[in-house]
């Protein structure tokens, strides 16, 4: 069985490909796919792996994750997200996005893009984002006579842009995984992210004015009557959230802070939000604007005037859920990342980094060539996986190879991780979008109306998606989209 061995990495791949859609935890599967090969490679050959170079996974675990400072900022990041959820500021900054547009053509679907933009600016929580502004503004949306597709498309696109808006998950284990800054990266994918959602932006206010039928007009009526409500409205529900956002991003492009040290500073003012929305501002009887329907009345837990008591205890429930879905999602998180350590440790102890630089060498198809095969390859493997496992399973792979291409005078050898980090954060995104798989497209049929069909949400993404790949191209014929910011404010 010793010819076996050389095949064992390319194989540990097509194991891979197919034990992901048996139903089991991605964790498992990655961790169970590299103890189970190194069995196989011992059987197989003794001298090809000894059994004893288990005993590093142990400290490599360890050191790598438990001991990494920079992935301490994911669950301050995640608990900030959900805390905004829970505590109904995010929704009230939805209702009062609305009325600020109202007489703009596709007001209702602009605002779920700035909407989809500011959350992504607080926390990357793609899941919770997407079935949040669901919940909210889908029923709403199509209550106003907005076209399915149209509404579910801009809602699945705007949830998805908390993985490329910092402070993103997304970017902090990329920064991880390729050794390099987390506030640079940061920096790097502040212009492409807003550009992102600037073409979200552009496409909604052209195709809206062009097919007026797709989005109606909301009512002038709609939301405060006089400047004294218009600007309570403001104070309550736009301006907290935009001082968080200011105060993390602000403190981290300033350099103030540290990403994990924002990461505190957002996680302690999300929580200073939830209490004055759910205490404060109840026991001032401080009034609120809503969608009107049913939808928004079951989402509306923290009604005013039941005494300070009740709302304290309220409070303090949220809190208690917040700290649990929390502590699940970053566990989630946390397996993944222990499963692909497990994996590609095997991987390179199997020789599998030699055999990719032999594969590469062997096309002969260039910088450019090579890097657009594997933008390709990162976009059919986002119609399957979610961006985690592609993030975990392409960059500790390709990394090293990109960091030693030559590009030119295109980009500058020291800029070509920072840049490939933002192109493969953009493309993506995607992944989110695509069928059969797209997660953001299950998570919004899950709690879409019934009278959503998932071949209307289908539809819907298309122009979103194309979108997308022009933001790709963009960066690609302008790096300097994603180098002059870090460059500028570095130097």
């Amino acid at each position: 069985m010793e010819w076996l061995g050389p095949y064992l990495p390319s194989l540990m791949f097509v194991a891979l490909a197919v034990f992901l859609f048996s139903g089991f935890p991605v964790a498992f599967v990655l961790g169970g796919i590299g103890l189970g090969f190194g069995f196989i490679a011992y059987w197989v050959d003794p001298w090809l792996f000894d059994l004893a170079q288990f005993g590093a996974l142990p400290s490599r675990i360890f050191g790598a994750i438990a001991e990494n400072l920079i992935l301490t900022a994911i669950p301050m990041f995640i608990f900030m997200g959900t805390m905004l959820e829970r505590s109904g500021v995010a929704r009230d900054l939805l209702n009062c996005l609305q009325v600020l547009l109202r007489r703009v053509p596709g007001g209702l679907a602009l605002a779920v893009t700035l909407m989809g933009t500011i959350l992504a600016a607080t926390t990357g929580i793609i899941g919770a984002s997407v079935v949040m502004m669901s919940l909210l503004a889908l029923p709403v949306m199509i209550q106003r006579g907005y076209a399915p597709s149209l509404a579910s498309g801009t809602i699945a696109a705007s949830g998805t842009l908390g993985i490329l808006i910092p402070p993103s998950i997304m970017l902090v284990i990329m920064a991880d995984l390729l050794s390099r800054s987390v506030g640079n990266l940061f920096v790097a994918a502040v212009i492409p992210g807003f550009m992102l959602s600037g073409m979200y932006v552009i496409y909604i206010v052209i195709v809206t004015m062009l097919k007026p039928q797709l989005a109606p007009k909301l009512p002038a009526e709609l939301g405060p009557q006089s400047a004294g409500a218009y600007v309570l409205m403001l104070a309550r529900s736009f301006l907290p959230p935009v001082f968080l956002i200011v105060c993390v991003l602000g403190s981290i492009l300033g350099g103030f802070a540290t990403p994990t040290e924002a990461a505190g500073v957002g996680a302690a003012g999300s929580v200073i939000l939830a209490l004055v929305n759910l205490v404060v501002l109840p026991a001032l009887k401080v009034p609120e604007f809503h969608f009107e329907g049913e939808a928004n009345a079951a989402l509306d837990d923290h009604a005013t005037g039941r005494g300070l008591g009740a709302d304290l205890v309220h409070f303090w429930g949220v809190v208690k859920d917040v700290v649990l879905r929390t502590g699940l999602t970053n566990a989630m998180l946390f397996g993944i990342f222990v499963g692909a350590t497990l994996f590609s440790y095997m991987f390179r102890a199997l020789g599998g980094e030699a055999q990719v630089d032999n594969f590469i060498e062997h096309l002969g198809l260039g910088a450019w060539g090579l890097l657009f095969m594997l933008m390709l390859i990162v976009f059919v493997l986002g119609f399957f996986l979610d961006w985690i496992e592609i993030t975990l399973i392409v960059l500790p792979v390709f990394a090293p190879v990109i960091a030693g291409l030559d590009f030119g005078d295109h980009v500058a050898r020291t800029e070509v991780t920072y840049w490939f980090a933002i192109l493969l954060a953009v493309n993506l995104q995607t992944s989110f979008l695509t069928p059969p798989f797209g997660f953001a497209l299950f998570y919004m049929k899950a709690v879409a109306p019934p009278e959503i069909k998932i071949q209307q949400i289908y539809r819907g993404i298309i122009p979103f998606v194309l979108i997308q790949l022009v933001a790709v191209a963009l960066v690609i014929l302008f790096p300097e989209l994603a180098l002059w910011l870090p460059r500028t404010l570095l130097d």
